[in-house]
């Protein structure tokens, strides 16, 4: 899909061609658009595609005519038939005359410009709309890891009773988008290193005090994450102890029940062997079985107790 936006007087309009101070927007472009936007501004068709590739990494090419950036954001997915975080790249490609943006699908961070929500923003001004773009991401960023935490809260106020062997998974897949986002913010905080020394294009002095502020952004999103990183893993070592916890105390009960049982099996044992009964107590009284029966119950009902008293059963 393709589509062309362009502000006047602050306001944003959808455009049907091409104009000087335009944002062309690129969501999984075909080919023949990729093409025409190549053709269009002068610029490799490898550059235009590169967002489209998941493992490109983020960074900043300059090259004759136009500049690409690359920059991870925060996107979602489906994986073990849940909705979990992950990352993709977004291309940002700064001509001479205009801006183009590339994904592989729709990202809330260009919706909000699209959705006219950002304040001060126009196509004209083509750096502060790359930074108020990079001040979203770190802004979606914060905003999931937030949500992270808050799952990490819900798995952990389970902990105890309540504990399922899916609550680690789930602590393992918060883990895991955790470690994405760590690196994804890591690369960005070099491509906004860069952009700090970035003269090819005008900007405007209220321009380098926006930069400022997402390098910031940024810098508090890595910090979260390392935060919540900690935290997921004391959450998760608490909940393998109360695991083996749990394990070790049906072991104990169920070693608690064999003991108490093996008392009438060996009971049971000694009168069945073939043997001469003149020696078996109670072997010839007519009540000798009854009587066998319930010294063999207050047995196993004071191994019981005892049992119960050390905190066995």
């Amino acid at each position: 899909m393709l589509a062309i936006y362009k502000t006047d007087d602050c306001v944003l309009h959808e455009l049907e061609e091409f104009e000087d101070g335009a944002w062309i927007n690129m969501i999984n472009p075909t080919m023949e658009e990729s093409q025409e936007v190549a053709e269009m501004f002068g610029i490799d068709m490898v550059d235009v595609r590169a967002a489209l590739d998941e493992e490109e990494s983020s960074r900043i090419d300059l090259e004759d005519g136009y500049t690409l950036i690359l920059v991870d954001i925060p996107a979602m997915e489906i994986r073990h038939e849940t909705k979990t975080y992950t990352t993709i790249p977004l291309g940002i490609i700064l001509t001479q005359t205009n801006l183009i943006t590339v994904c592989t699908e729709e990202t809330p961070i260009l919706q909000h410009f699209i959705q006219r929500r950002v304040r001060e923003f126009s196509t004209k001004k083509k750096m502060r709309f790359v930074y108020q773009i990079l001040f979203r991401t770190s802004a979606l960023y914060q905003g999931n890891l937030r949500i992270i935490d808050k799952k990490r809260t819900e798995i952990e106020e389970r902990v105890g009773d309540n504990t399922e062997e899916e609550d680690l998974i789930n602590l393992h897949e918060l883990e895991s988008t955790l470690v994405y986002f760590a690196t994804s913010l890591r690369a960005n905080s070099v491509v906004l290193e860069r952009l700090s020394r970035y003269k090819r294009l005008e900007q405007y002095p209220e321009d380098k005090e926006l930069l400022g502020d997402v390098i910031i952004e940024n810098q508090q999103a890595i910090e979260m994450t390392t935060i919540y990183r900690d935290i997921i893993n004391g959450t998760r070592e608490l909940m393998s102890s109360v695991i083996d916890n749990r394990l070790n105390s049906l072991m104990k009960y169920l070693t608690a029940i064999t003991l108490v049982m093996a008392i009438p099996t060996v009971i049971s044992g000694l009168y069945g062997m073939n043997v001469d009964t003149k020696g078996m107590p109670f072997a010839g009284s007519v009540y000798g079985f009854v009587v066998i029966c319930l010294i063999t119950a207050v047995v196993c009902m004071i191994v019981w107790i005892i049992l119960k008293k050390k905190k066995m059963m």
